[in-house]
């Protein structure tokens, strides 16, 4: 049988070009020599009767048909080290690791509590968590690379299950002794006499309120532009002014009373939501399943505003 034929080094091997886009590299990084590489990928197309990668000058990209293979070598590595995670959790769910990928706000202050309260339940439990911009959230979940993926997303992605959505609009933040703090939900009319402090154009919230401010007629000059959340928080903590965010990124500032959250009333700011991702097809390991069913439980916690 063909799939019987599929030998675990030619998939190790194949893998790694795919992820280097290199022989050389791959062959680096295995510690072998590149023929040996160059040896097991052309044993597989001869298997296969069909190219793997489209030779480049700048590297090898995968073909149709060794994006298919790919996707199942991955879940292939994936379900064998779920097995042996689950063997080692028999005896109780003593240790693990639970790896992670998140968009940023997510891994301010909502991810790194949600993990210190699992762990005080699961001691023996261990993260690994990388930040991403959302679309190598995803991208890092169908690599195989994250478990888990918590990130903002717009569209449906294929190889994905979405293991919780819930909708994120956009909200104003402010201190609680700012002239707007009085109100649960503003208009970007009430926002405009105000100083406020944005996120970088390639951010999903500011597009959203940029969307929402062209419908409006609107141009806000904001007094600070910056890639870096916690700058913008600090700047609205210090006095500065307005700034936005999404709600679970400041849900413990606002509990606490350092920020008030004012919902933003207009057509569109809901145009996105958070979204707990993984691989379709994929059986997590014990760790990862259980916390995966915390991490839901945190997220439809009620929310602020």
């Amino acid at each position: 049988m063909l799939s019987s034929r599929l030998q675990d080094t030619a998939l190790r091997y194949f893998l790694e070009v795919v992820r280097s886009g290199s022989v050389s590299e791959a062959a680096a990084r295995l510690s072998v020599s590149p023929s040996a590489v160059s040896r097991q990928v052309a044993a597989l197309e001869d298997l296969l009767g069909v190219p793997l990668f489209d030779r480049r000058p700048r590297g090898m990209v995968p073909s149709a048909a060794g994006e298919l293979l790919a996707a199942h070598a991955r879940r292939g590595a994936l379900e064998a080290d779920r097995v042996v995670a689950d063997i080692e959790a028999l005896q109780g769910l003593h240790t693990g690791l639970v790896q992670l990928c998140s968009s940023a706000g997510f891994a301010i202050e909502f991810l790194p509590r949600v993990m210190a309260q699992f762990r005080t339940q699961y001691p023996g439990i261990q993260f690994r968590v990388r930040v991403a911009s959302p679309a190598a959230v995803t991208t890092a979940v169908l690599n195989g690379d994250a478990d888990i993926g918590l990130t903002y997303s717009r569209t449906a992605e294929r190889d994905i299950t979405v293991q919780h959505r819930e909708a994120s609009p956009v909200i104003a933040i402010m201190r609680p002794d700012h002239p707007l703090a009085r109100h649960a939900s503003v208009t970007l009319a009430q926002m405009h006499p105000y100083p406020i402090a944005l996120p970088e154009r390639d951010n999903t919230v500011r597009q959203l309120f940029d969307i929402g401010c062209s419908q409006r007629g609107l141009v806000f000059e904001p007094v600070l532009v910056c890639n870096h959340f916690e700058t913008l928080t600090h700047f609205v903590l210090h006095g500065g002014g307005l700034s936005i965010s999404g709600e679970v990124t400041v849900r413990d500032r606002v509990r606490r009373g350092e920020l008030h959250a004012a919902q933003i009333r207009e057509r569109g700011m809901s145009a996105r939501a958070v979204e707990v991702q993984t691989l379709s097809g994929r059986t997590l390991p014990a760790a990862a399943r259980m916390f995966l069913e915390f991490l839901r439980a945190q997220l439809v916690e009620r929310p602020v505003g």
